[in-house]
């Protein structure tokens, strides 16, 4: 764990299964058909010099430096361009050979500057280590004629350095932009000496289209590219693989440390989620995990309008239990409850739900998947059998369609989305299912063959449209689902998609879709091979969310695309642990496993194992929390690492709710816009400084390891602890290995889950158990979950969120890359310098409309609330739609939201929201202050507010407010 420096072979692994024999330096070695020499060579324990070779990239052949002896050939072939051959004997190391590298090498370091001393790569640098391994001891040629030493570096990115000067133009970065990440956005400016890498049009690399991935840095084999704080703080001594904490991908990281600092963290190449890729939050911001803003002492209050004191781990952990258990002598067992974190470990988060559970004797527990994907839980349970996607990610390799819906993986997943855009450049077909032109439907060597751009709203009526396409032209499997779906359930959605209403005819008016591309897409779905469909908030975040999902699996069954790799039904999760939570019973109706709470049998399993009686009724969903909270029912809430402020809908309703509370104990690594209403802060501990697990959107576990103590003196599942224990209930464990143990003891799915077997294997898909003690990478092979696949029929009904004469238009909601969620770290990070606000984009005839140009300040008003923000015309968006994002909490976008939500599982509608858009009177646009709406003229007073707050000062706003 902690090898900083991988092997190299040079060349990528032959994926061939039939073997040759040849001969390396007089040994005998035998290697899959279609491995290169170089590689063949590392296999045999010899490493040939090389510089434009890595074994992440495809071999190049530019360098010269790897080239060897073939008995039989003329010449010296290059090692990583020539193949491996039955019989061949090659020898890596000769007089001739070893000149020839000579002379190559002293070509370079003529136009190279010698500062090996001073520059931030000494010791980790590939040209310096070539230089020594072919025993370079002199330069002939001097530094009189022409050179690229005074090239002036470009420091426009952020993260990282481009020095010219230092360019051997091996081409490793352009490739890595191209073949890993695949933006293209490097390229090689000139010919001859002339030749330097460039972006874009010698653009600097911050003007560019260069996406800050960290692929050229990684890929450079001198200090032409080079990370900033390397350069500020040396060369690392230390590693730790762990896990990425942003989306739900869940990229593994060498954590590259000195002492107890990170100088940098580097894509694992074993990583079976990422295999060596990054995106520029993985891979650069993680600064705020030690930004000042940290809070890292516990502090308690009275009153939200009270200064917060700052107290011991005690005396806030005695006052948090002693308060809940006051409301609950006053108003009842039921009167608390807790929301688990889908940013924390398994562990911590099952720890919530179990001190819910076992502590507060009820299950008032609820997670953030509640606003996202939850319907995807609801549908698949109820088609296929269990709560998660089919696939694994390499699966798409073996793709031939690619169905995106409601998704935008460039921006939300993007290291995945990387590896999809492999695929579509090598022949996949594409069809991407969205109210908006995402990055995906034009961009470098990809081009979605279908993009049908519905209205929002509408996901339920164009699915069943595709499948009445697909039934009435006899494209379904029937052999596949005689075999293994229920017949009767079958033959009932049948009847039911082939009425004369669900067709594409009949529903293009309703879903803005033209019938013959409706027509084409589902047939290109239904024949074009293996075909995978991968879905996100878009489809759940909906009044039929759940609806679309069933109506989604439906699908994958009816055309046989489930059960094998290269098909599938995947949900993009969206945080790095959100399914990991609703696997570990976050939800208030499940217990860990999705097993019902009224389940006699299941509940006296975790009876015994915890040692209390637990209640077998469902507990509150989190808008039942916030409207039993207004009605004076539900008075306290333990919420670890989420704000509800900011990310849940109609914000004004939750601050209500909140505020209403009596006890507010909020968990966490700032003074979020929830811990402004909150009565207990205890602070949190990042992903850095605590062991566990996380599960990614393919269902992977995949360990979390420490590099730093926690800043504030307790990780997050000592705090939970410290607080059963604070509440009567102790949980003794001494290490969170020891609650996967006991995890896997009572999950069926995570059974053969231990941190000994995550560390042998890397990571493990659950389910994990006999069965499958290495885990299970696709789902329902052979038959699904629950037996016979079950169709249910996916009725349209159009959403009470209707547009009107006062609300014309239709808002939906979404990501950007360089953001993440609510912001909260991304906004403590360099990230900043590309997305610093939130804004609305508006199609520039509606724009014209309504007299709004360009950056204009606009209103956009519903009927929950009214915000404003700068306005960015673009044909992104359809006309009649506009679309933000959420990451700024000043923006107030979920002021707009409503209260409208799926009819299985509450999650709000945040994709189709009725509201006006009209350009802010110039008087104010003008003004000194920024223009506001009424909310965020409260918000900021609320946020000086509790800034005073917190320096212990009774500020004359919270005085006045008290007054109140």
């Amino acid at each position: 764990m902690n090898q900083l420096n991988d092997i190299d072979y040079g060349t990528p692994k032959s994926a061939s299964e039939k073997l040759i024999t040849l001969e390396i330096d007089g040994v005998s070695i035998e290697v899959p058909v279609g491995t290169s020499v170089m590689r063949a060579a590392v296999d045999a324990g010899v490493n040939v010099p090389k510089l434009c070779a890595t074994d992440s990239l495809e071999p190049f052949g530019s360098c010269r430096l790897c080239l060897v002896e073939i008995a039989g050939r003329k010449g010296y072939p290059a090692s990583c361009t020539t193949p491996c051959e039955p019989g061949m004997k090659v020898v890596t190391q000769s007089p001739k050979l070893a000149d020839i590298r000579r002379g190559v090498m002293e070509l370079y370091i003529s136009d190279h500057p010698l500062d090996c001393l001073t520059c931030p790569t000494n010791g980790n640098c590939e040209l310096q280590d070539m230089a020594g391994t072919v025993g370079l001891r002199e330069v002939r040629y001097g530094y009189d004629g022409a050179n690229h030493l005074d090239m002036k570096k470009d420091e426009s990115n952020p993260y990282f350095t481009y020095d010219p000067s230092k360019c051997i133009v091996c081409n490793r970065c352009v490739r890595a932009c191209e073949e890993t990440q695949g933006t293209f956005a490097l390229t090689i400016d000139g010919r001859g000496f002339e030749s330097r890498v460039s972006a874009g049009q010698m653009d600097s690399f911050m003007e560019s289209e260069c996406v800050s991935c960290g692929a050229c840095v990684q890929a450079c084999p001198t200090a032409t590219l080079t990370e900033k704080t390397v350069i500020m703080m040396g060369q690392a001594e230390h590693s730790k693989i762990t896990t990425c904490a942003y989306c739900g991908v869940g990229c593994s990281f060498k954590a590259e440390m000195k002492g107890n600092e990170v100088v940098r963290m580097v894509p694992n190449k074993d990583g079976q989620a990422n295999h060596g890729h990054s995106c520029v939050k993985g891979r650069f911001a993680f600064g705020y995990a030690t930004h000042k803003d940290r809070m890292l002492n516990p502090m308690i209050r009275k009153n939200i309008t009270d200064p917060w004191r700052e107290v011991s781990w005690e005396e806030a952990l005695a006052y948090a239990a002693s308060e809940f258990r006051r409301i609950q002598s006053e108003h009842g067992r039921d009167s608390i409850g807790g929301i688990t974190s889908s940013r924390c470990t398994n562990e911590e988060t099952y720890l919530v739900q179990k001190l819910v559970r076992a502590a507060f004797g009820n299950n008032n527990v609820d997670t953030c998947a509640r606003v996202c994907h939850s319907p995807t839980g609801y549908g698949l349970k109820q088609t296929l059998g269990e709560s998660a996607g089919t696939q694994t990610f390499d699966s798409v390799m073996q793709s031939d369609v690619i169905m995106i819906i409601g998704a935008n993986p460039v921006a939300a997943h993007p290291v995945f989305a990387s590896q999809m855009k492999r695929r579509l450049r090598q022949g996949a077909k594409l069809i991407i299912v969205d109210p908006r032109t995402t990055e995906l439907v034009r961009s470098p060597h990809v081009q979605a063959d279908y993009h049908l751009k519905l209205k929002p709203g509408t996901n339920v009526a164009l699915i069943t449209a595709m499948a009445h396409v697909i039934v009435s032209e006899g494209l379904q499997d029937e052999s596949y689902v005689a075999e293994r779906c229920e017949e009767q359930s079958y033959k009932d959605w049948k009847d039911f998609v082939l009425k004369p209403e669900n067709s594409p005819e009949a529903m293009a008016e309703v879903t803005g879709v033209p019938a013959d591309a409706l027509r084409g897409a589902a047939r290109l779905f239904a024949t074009g091979g293996n075909a995978a469909i991968y879905y996100g908030l878009g489809v759940t975040e909906h009044a039929q969310g759940s609806t679309m999902v069933i109506g989604i699996a439906n699908l994958a069954m009816a055309t046989g695309n489930v059960g094998r790799l290269g098909v599938g039904v995947n949900p993009l999760r969206g945080q790095n642990n959100v399914q990991g939570s609703c696997d570990m019973g976050s939800f208030p109706h499940e217990l860990p496993g999705y097993r019902h709470v009224s389940d006699t049998t299941v509940r006296t399993e975790f009876e015994q194992a915890w040692g209390v009686t637990l209640s077998p009724e469902p507990g509150l969903r989190i808008p039942n929390m916030f409207d039993a909270a207004m009605d004076g029912s539900f008075l306290g809430l333990y919420c670890e690492g989420e704000d509800i402020v900011q990310s849940d809908p109609d914000t004004q309703h939750v601050i209500a709710a909140l505020s209403a509370m009596q006890c507010v104990v909020v968990q966490d690594l700032f003074l979020n816009e929830t811990a402004k209403y909150a009565h207990v802060f205890l602070p949190g501990s990042s992903f850095l400084e605590k062991d566990g697990t996380f599960t990614n959107a393919e269902r992977r576990i995949s360990r979390v390891r420490k590099v730093m103590p926690a800043k504030a003196g307790k990780a997050d599942w000592e705090v939970t602890v410290a607080l059963a224990a604070a509440l009567g209930y102790p949980m003794n464990y001494k290490h969170p290995s020891e609650i996967m143990d006991e995890i896997a003891a009572l999950t069926p799915t995570f059974k053969g889950v231990s941190y000994a077997r995550l560390d042998k294997l890397g990571s493990i898909q659950w389910p994990c158990n006999d069965d499958a003690p290495e885990g299970t990478p696709v789902m329902h092979i052979g038959q699904f979950v629950r037996g016979k696949g079950k169709f249910i029929n996916t009725q349209y009904l159009a959403t009470d969120e209707k547009v009107t004469l006062r609300f014309p238009l239709i808002l939906t909601t979404g990501r950007i890359l360089s953001q993440y969620n609510v912001g909260a770290q991304t906004r403590r990070t360099e990230n900043i310098q590309w997305h610093s606000e939130d804004r609305l984009e508006i199609h520039p005839h509606d724009a014209e409309d309504r007299g709004i140009k360009q950056d204009d300040w606009v209103g956009i008003e519903s009927r929950a609330g009214q915000t404003v923000l700068r306005a960015t015309l673009t044909e992104r968006v359809q006309p009649g739609v506009v679309y933000t994002t959420f990451h700024f909490p000043e923006s107030g976008a979920n002021v707009i939201t409503t209260d409208n939500s799926d009819w299985a599982t509450n999650c709000p509608e945040y994709k189709v929201t009725a509201v006006q858009v009209l350009p802010v009177p110039q008087s104010l646009a003008k003004s000194k202050t920024l223009p506001a709406s009424e909310w965020q003229q409260e918000f900021h007073r609320v946020n000086l507010q509790q800034l005073d707050l917190l320096k212990g000062e009774q500020s004359e706003a919270a005085l006045s407010t008290a007054g109140k």
